[in-house]
């Protein structure tokens, strides 16, 4: 009876053995064993391992899925003007290295994601800081952005790749809302005063130029007008010399017309001098001598 206690309880502790000894990774972990006081860790990939029982070898299972850190409750930050605002962020990292990770006495996925949520909280501040709170709510991919390159660098050093951060929502304390939104209602006041101030001076230019161009043109108009003028009646003074020199009495008798035309108005009664050399060519074509002995002639048109 004894044997067979003795027995049963050396298959026991050879299948505890056994089973300790033997252990299978899945793809979503990496496998470290490690001895105790030994530096020289060994990964295991997906597959069935072997290893020394315990105390001799230690099994650490680091999870390599891309994992996502996405807390609860919001960050308080501080921005240049002193100015206070409620951050949420998501974060999402995966450990590229579990040897580096293991070495760097993180020993697990848990104790890296409070690391990396301290570095983001590290670089969100900085980032903040250096910013005015207008700034910083109109670049908030930016400000992301910088803090992941900042967060990146330093993850790294341990062996985690961080994949994205991103800044969910940004709020105001309920104590200070109210005073932030009346500010950034005047700052845009403001801003729009800024651009209708400046709209008006680009118009008042833009009239000026116009006025300015609107004269210069008037007035080379108005010189090309009178020079066109000028060599019109240059013309026309030589036509009319051309015309007198062919035929000077047709050209006195063309001109006597004008000037009846110009002197008699429609209703008009003149009392005239029929000897008068301005009504010759009323005597006769050719512009006849004046009768002295005729008397005064009334003349009605």
């Amino acid at each position: 009876m004894n044997r067979i206690i003795a027995l049963i309880v050396a298959i026991v502790i050879v299948l505890f053995i056994g089973s300790s000894m033997i252990f299978t990774v899945d793809e979503r972990h990496a496998g470290i064993v490690s001895s105790h006081g030994d530096s020289n860790a060994q990964l295991d990939g997906p597959g069935l391992h072997f290893k020394l029982p315990i105390p001799f070898q230690t099994l650490t299972l680091i999870d390599t899925r891309t994992l996502t850190i996405d807390e609860a409750g919001a960050d308080r930050f501080a921005t240049s003007d002193k100015s206070e605002v409620l951050v949420n962020t998501v974060i999402k990292y995966r450990v590229a290295d579990p040897l580096k990770l293991f070495e760097s006495n993180e020993k697990n996925t848990q104790t890296a994601e409070e690391r990396i949520v301290a570095l983001a909280r590290s670089a969100l501040t900085s980032g903040f800081a250096r910013r005015t709170l207008t700034d910083a709510l109109g670049n908030q991919q930016t400000l992301a952005a910088d803090a992941q390159k900042s967060v990146e660098s330093a993850a790294a050093a341990f062996g985690v790749q961080l994949v994205d951060l991103q800044m969910t929502r940004i709020d105001f304390p309920s104590a200070v809302a109210d005073s932030v939104y009346k500010r950034m209602i005047a700052e845009r006041q403001q801003a729009a005063a800024n651009e209708r101030a400046k709209g008006t001076a680009e118009a008042d230019k833009i009239k000026a130029d116009a006025e300015r161009e609107q004269q210069q043109i008037l007035a080379d108009a108005y010189s090309q007008a009178q020079s066109i003028k000028g060599e019109g009646d240059s013309k026309s003074a030589a036509i009319a010399a051309d015309a007198y020199g062919r035929d000077p009495q047709f050209y006195q008798f063309y001109k006597s017309l004008e000037a009846y035309k110009k002197t008699f108005k429609p209703g008009d009664v003149i009392v005239v001098d029929p000897s008068s050399e301005f009504f010759r060519f009323m005597r006769g074509p050719n512009g006849g001598s004046a009768d002295t002995s005729a008397p005064a002639a009334t003349l009605k048109r």
